[in-house]
């Protein structure tokens, strides 16, 4: 594990043409499904922010399974949708720790959750307490807007500019309906893996999927 820090963390694997893929807001049923598959059978692996409101939702921990068996990295994505900016310690340590229970309870104590993501990048205090609790905060960078648009044509040519190279890019699977994401992310990372670009996991955390 590197050294964590407070500062959220928004640099890929790798150097050239590489890129990082987050996923938000899972996990979410049929969504959720056809990415890991599409991404399994890309050879992809992801950081998958997850939410504990969807891990006990129905089939939330099954899918929530499959992701840790396929090889993604989980983030802890709180218990809910909530903005926590402006919550103190205390709150923010209770939400972390319960979603870290649900996430356990789905897959086992022995897997591990190296990251923070704040709900609507509304960070107040809860950098610092993930990284008291042994989570990196991701940063919430180069989005496409796919919680206001599900049109994938609209979708994949956001993501065209935000797949940049060396840093994280940041897709949702969660949080509604999400398969005009799901279209345009594979579709354009074919286009990128045809072009010679490589899809790692957030800089110093290779190593945890043995990549």
């Amino acid at each position: 594990m590197p050294q964590l820090s407070v500062e959220p963390l928004a640099f890929a694997e790798g150097e050239g043409l590489v890129c990082a893929l987050t996923v938000d807001d899972g996990p979410h049923g049929a969504d959720t499904e056809r990415l890991l598959d599409g991404l399994a059978a890309r050879d992809i692996r992801a950081v998958f922010a997850v939410i504990g409101e969807q891990i006990q939702a129905p089939g939330g921990e099954d899918l929530l399974l499959r992701t840790v068996s396929d090889g993604h990295l989980l983030c802890n994505h709180s218990t809910s949708f909530a903005d926590m900016g402006r919550w103190d310690a205390d709150a923010v340590r209770a939400d972390m720790l319960d979603n870290l229970q649900s996430i356990h309870q789905a897959v086992g104590d022995d897997v591990p959750v190296p990251f923070w993501r704040a709900p609507n990048g509304s960070w107040g205090v809860t950098a610092a307490v993930a990284v008291e609790l042994g989570m990196q905060p991701l940063a919430v960078v180069n989005t496409i807007e796919d919680w206001v648009e599900q049109d994938p044509e609209v979708l994949a040519t956001r993501l065209r500019r935000a797949i940049r190279p060396g840093e994280i890019v940041l897709v949702h699977d969660g949080g509604g309906e999400r398969s005009g994401t799901v279209a345009a992310l594979l579709r354009v990372i074919d286009e990128r893996l045809a072009a010679g670009w490589s899809f790692t996991l957030p800089r110093g955390f290779g190593k945890l999927a043995g990549r």
